[in-house]
């Protein structure tokens, strides 16, 4: 009887774990020994979720909304069209109530925990854990004097860093995205791995990297944008830009560098102070940047500009204080400024930062733009941006 037991007990769980027989795979995005979601060869994706007593399910993901079906065992499944590669951000719904999917891990971003799924990208490695030297992601707590809040910040240390004690580095300020935080360029855009890999092939400089919070108040915590609940809209949305960026600037000028300079080995002066951000921290950057370049010579914008999502033109001799009006001064002091975008990203970020780089032409200021095929507001274009602007820091 025992043996029988354990036989049955077996064959329970061997049926749990079994495979379609097809050509998918779990999504590595997936929880320890989930099956599903599932990826195809021809990146269509395969979801689903046990819900016996529902009435109407349905799976949100990539700005589309696919009705699936109920099996006579109480599981609703639904395979999308192809999916576009990179990292995803769905969503369930239930008989009306949006929920996370518990095969799934979860990730910040729509101002709240979302599920997520990971489509590789055939052929392309660049952002995957590779046998080479890894640096380390360690998280800083302080008490801003600022907002009178606790706060934190993810910091990665390059390979060596412990074991070298007299080298100094570099620091890259890397900044999320609006209703994101501050984990976003770890767990979504996997930065450490991409920095992890550029310097191992000898591609980029050994540099610190800092990713902080992009929300802060005068004398408080300011608050996230609203949470996407609309179905079609899982990914976060493109608005919700803070219409002030001053309390963001102070904490990054009063808290958060010295603090770095003071706690890391750093190259404390503008030429090894670089700063980039995607979307709201690119406009956060800009904005931040473009008032002290006397701290920061190495600019990056990811699908986003310091005009935020306006689409007007731009008026050189009075935009962040006039400091475009001289192109030529302004080429003497930076040493990179870098635009990114996809080239399927939605209205306005293709309006609002082509007008940022036709004000640049009109003042003939110096600029790299970097354009993601076929990607669009989504972590796959930022991955590509990193990869990209990263190798030419600090030459």
């Amino acid at each position: 009887m025992v043996k029988q037991a354990i036989l049955l007990t077996s064959m329970a769980f061997g049926l749990m774990l079994a495979q379609p027989a097809d050509d998918s795979t779990p999504a590595t995005s997936n929880v320890l020994n989930a099956q599903y979601p599932r990826i195809h060869s021809d990146l269509r994706a395969t979801f689903r979720l046990n819900a016996p007593d529902a009435h109407k399910v349905q799976v949100s993901i990539a700005h589309g909304r696919y009705d699936m079906s109920r099996g006579a065992d109480g599981l609703w499944s639904v395979t999308t069209p192809p999916l576009v590669p990179g990292f995803h951000y769905y969503s369930f719904n239930v008989d009306g109530a949006s929920v996370a999917d518990p095969s799934s891990h979860t990730y910040f971003g729509g101002s709240r925990d979302s599920s997520g799924i990971e489509v590789p990208e055939k052929g392309v490695d660049f952002y995957e854990a590779k046998n080479v030297p890894h640096g380390e992601v360690r998280i800083r707590w302080y008490l801003s004097k600022v907002t009178g809040q606790h706060r934190r910040c993810f910091v990665y240390t390059p390979p060596g860093y412990d074991t070298n004690p007299r080298s100094r580095y570099p620091v890259l300020y890397l900044q999320h995205g609006s209703g994101e935080d501050e984990t976003g360029w770890i767990f979504q855009g996997r930065a450490n791995l991409i920095l992890d890999n550029l310097i191992a092939a000898g591609k980029a400089k050994p540099m610190i990297v800092v990713m902080e919070n992009g929300y802060a108040s005068k004398g408080g915590q300011s608050k996230l944008p609203a949470a996407a609940t609309d179905l079609d809209k899982p990914a976060p949305r493109v608005g919700g830009y803070p219409a002030d960026t001053s309390g963001f600037n102070d904490v990054m000028l009063q808290d958060v560098i010295p603090m770095i300079d003071g706690a890391y080995r750093t190259l404390a002066d503008r030429e090894h102070r670089a700063m980039a951000g995607l979307s709201m921290g690119g406009n956060q950057t800009c904005q931040l940047t473009f008032r002290n370049l006397d701290k920061f010579a190495w600019i990056g914008a990811f699908s986003g500009t310091g005009n935020g999502l306006s689409t007007a033109p731009i008026d050189v001799k009075t935009f962040i204080g006039g400091v475009f009006a001289d192109g030529a001064a302004m080429n003497a002091k930076l040493k990179l400024l870098w635009i990114g975008m996809g080239t399927e990203e939605p209205d306005p970020f293709p309006g609002a930062i082509g007008a940022f780089r036709k004000m640049l032409d009109q003042a003939g200021v110096k600029h790299v733009y970097f354009v993601s095929p076929g990607t669009a507001h989504e972590w796959q274009t930022w991955r590509r941006d990193l990869n990209d602007f990263a190798p030419r820091l600090f030459r």
